[in-house]
């Protein structure tokens, strides 16, 4: 099976969980969708301190920008977040490819119909560049045998979305 296939599961109910359907009908408040910048931020941070297959992919800084524009570092990083982070961190290089692709691709693609859902503007899925470049270099770093590794990524981060949508409102 492909690694599309093979993910595809945990992919479908990550796009169905409650938090990620609010924020793709735009109901997030601003305190709610700066709590997700906040856990994005301490993921992207532990990816990017590694090698990504593209300069032009790194988004800290423009997390951090659109974290700033809302109001700044209100929120702490959530448990579900650090636990996350903490198992990037024990990742060797092909692992943490997994995650890139993952996490990467889904700024790419699903977070391109999110920006303009969201509050404040969106730097975080504005990329510098061809993004058909940037879409290949991760491209060239998939392949078939990181599906399990992707759907660990997958769990984290439907755990994330479950503790988001516990502390919303």
């Amino acid at each position: 099976m492909t690694l599309k296939e093979t993910t595809a599961e945990l992919h479908s109910k990550a796009e169905k969980m409650e938090f990620n359907q609010r924020m793709f009908r735009g109901e997030l408040s601003q305190d709610e969708y700066l709590n997700y910048l906040i856990q994005q931020s301490y993921i992207f941070q532990e990816i990017e301190n590694r090698n990504l297959p593209h300069p032009n992919l790194k988004r800290l800084s423009s997390i951090n920008e659109d974290i700033n524009e809302l109001g700044g570092y209100t929120f702490k990083i959530s448990k579900p977040t650090t636990d996350y982070v903490v198992y990037l961190g024990d990742l060797n290089q092909s692992s943490l490819n997994a995650h890139i692709y993952l996490n990467y691709l889904a700024i790419m693609f699903g977070g391109q119909m999110m920006k303009s859902k969201v509050p404040g503007s969106g730097k975080m899925y504005e990329f510098e560049g061809d993004m058909r470049e940037l879409i290949g270099s991760v491209r060239a770093i998939q392949n078939d045998e990181m599906a399990d590794e992707v759907n660990k990524g997958f769990q984290y981060i439907i755990n994330i979305l479950d503790e988001l949508q516990t502390n919303a409102g």
